[in-house]
């Protein structure tokens, strides 16, 4: 009974102090969509993450599923970013950008480059509202892509 007692609070203070010195070094080596991923998954792990800020200059969600959700989870966790890159990303729409600029706004004041190129469901309406919501903005890229079809019924010039 008592040694067991003893492997618990062993166990436990290797959790606390071994554990956030490991993430330490991996996370410096982890791709961030991991690390975004590994944000999302408990309390203890995010608080780790977390106080390591420079982690979190740039947001990449390119390409990335269900990138409106993560988008908004990540940005009330962290304090500050100064990139973010949504190229591609699925599943992000005005309304998460709307939700951000409300609930999420601490965390863009600092932002400086927005990468809004090929994401298909936002319109001028989301734009404007996360642009507004960043006062620090430098660069915003937005590039909508058009299908080929519609492009052939554009008339041409002689």
């Amino acid at each position: 009974m008592e040694g067991e007692d003893v492997e618990a609070a062993e166990e436990g203070t290797w959790s606390r102090e071994s554990i956030p010195k490991v993430l330490r070094i991996v996370s410096t080596r982890l791709p961030q969509r991991d690390l975004i991923s590994l944000l999302l998954v408990s309390p203890w792990l995010n608080g780790t993450l977390v106080s390591y800020p420079s982690l979190w200059l740039l947001l990449d969600l390119r390409e990335m599923n269900n990138a409106g959700n993560r988008l908004m989870a990540a940005l009330s966790l962290i304090s500050a970013v100064n990139q973010i890159n949504l190229e591609f990303a699925q599943d992000i729409e005005d309304k998460h950008l709307e939700l951000i600029k409300n609930k999420c706004l601490d965390s863009l004041q600092n932002l400086e480059v927005l990468n809004l190129n090929g994401c298909q469901k936002i319109s001028d309406k989301g734009i404007e509202a996360i642009t507004s919501a960043c006062p620090n903005l430098k660069v915003c890229q937005v590039n909508r892509f058009w299908i080929a079809a519609d492009i052939a019924r554009l008339p041409m010039s002689p």
